[in-house]
């Protein structure tokens, strides 16, 4: 038998699978984010591998190579695989195949293991048929030819991440920081994600989809923001806050208000606005002992029920089941 290639009984094992034409911005990202992510006691919560089909030197798509340890012995080990994108050399993008040292590695993933992809790595979980019959995202402008070559995939194109429970994706390169900062924020709560974020200097959530990213033929000179607004909205969350109000404070229309918003940050000011106050919701939970009612009123749901119902829309749990799993130590 080989000796395990996780050495940390107790941390939450990611495996990151690396092909020939990797990004090297890819590879960092799982283990920054994820393994820089410490428990209260100041603990590594995670501990991170990289592994490649054929132990050796890996070609990168900048001038230089990795030189990985470990073969696909450790995906059978791993609690969360995360394929990154191959730039240029990769048959699950250019043909529609899977490189059978691929699939022969992908085979010794357990079953029930979460499986992740960051940019054009979704390619590789459609040639598995991982992503049949699921929602998917991938980098914008690749989207149109996995929705061509893996019909079977529902490709949602103005996203950052796709989460659909075992299998997730994200969009192009930055937006891994996204989804492993979602999977930080899944497994351990918003508090240890946030800490993250923070010590890598990056936002914890950043606001819609990758339509935002997308390059605009005409941009109209000297727009003006929809930032003021933003900013007014998440110093007033406890207030029932209109559309009105929102576009009065770029003394715009509300119908150009709309448009402006959803060109800056990529989904409309209610979603957005909701998105916010289920953020509020969450930190209060985890550190305070304020009552749901309480939370409800202070990020502006106005009643218990409508926060229940906007929780578990954005989360799949109830309020008091995230309190109970994600409570800091500080506010016990």
């Amino acid at each position: 038998m080989s000796p395990a290639v996780f050495r940390h009984p107790g941390r939450h094992r990611v495996a990151v699978l690396v092909r020939h034409g990797l990004l090297p911005i890819e590879l960092g990202i799982p283990h920054r984010i994820m393994g820089r992510a410490l428990s209260a006691a100041g603990e590594p919560l995670y501990e991170v591998v990289t592994c490649t089909p054929e132990p050796g030197q890996v070609r990168t798509d900048a001038d230089f190579a990795v030189t990985v340890e470990h073969g696909p012995e450790a995906l059978a080990e791993a609690d969360t695989v995360i394929v990154p994108a191959a730039h240029g050399e990769d048959p699950a993008y250019t043909e529609g195949r899977q490189e059978p040292a691929v699939a022969e590695a992908l085979a010794r993933v357990r079953p029930g293991t979460r499986t992740a992809s960051i940019c054009t790595g979704a390619f590789v979980l459609a040639a598995a048929g991982l992503l049949d019959g699921r929602p998917a995202t991938t980098h914008w402008a690749s989207c149109e030819r996995l929705r061509r070559m893996y019909p079977a995939v529902r490709v949602d194109p103005d996203v950052l991440y796709v989460d659909d429970g075992d299998v997730l994706t994200s969009a192009g390169v930055a937006s891994g920081i996204d989804l492993c900062l979602h999977m930080v924020r899944l497994d351990h709560g918003s508090a240890v994600a946030n800490d993250v974020a923070r010590r890598t200097v990056v936002p914890p959530h950043r606001d819609g989809g990758q339509a935002q990213y997308v390059r605009r033929p005409v941009p109209e000179p000297q727009i003006r923001t929809t930032g003021a607004a933003r900013a007014w909205a998440l110093g007033n969350l406890e207030r029932p806050l209109s559309l009105r109000e929102l576009a009065d404070k770029e003394a715009m229309s509300v119908r150009t208000f709309t448009r402006r918003f959803r060109e800056e940050v990529g989904t409309s000011p209610l979603r957005w606005l909701t998105r916010q106050r289920v953020e509020r919701a969450r930190h209060l939970l985890e550190s305070s002992d304020l009552p749901v009612e309480r939370v409800a009123a202070e990020a502006g749901f106005g009643t218990a029920a409508s926060l229940r119902l906007h929780f578990q829309a954005a989360l799949g749990v109830s309020p008091g089941a995230y309190r109970r799993t994600f409570r800091t130590v500080e506010g016990r």
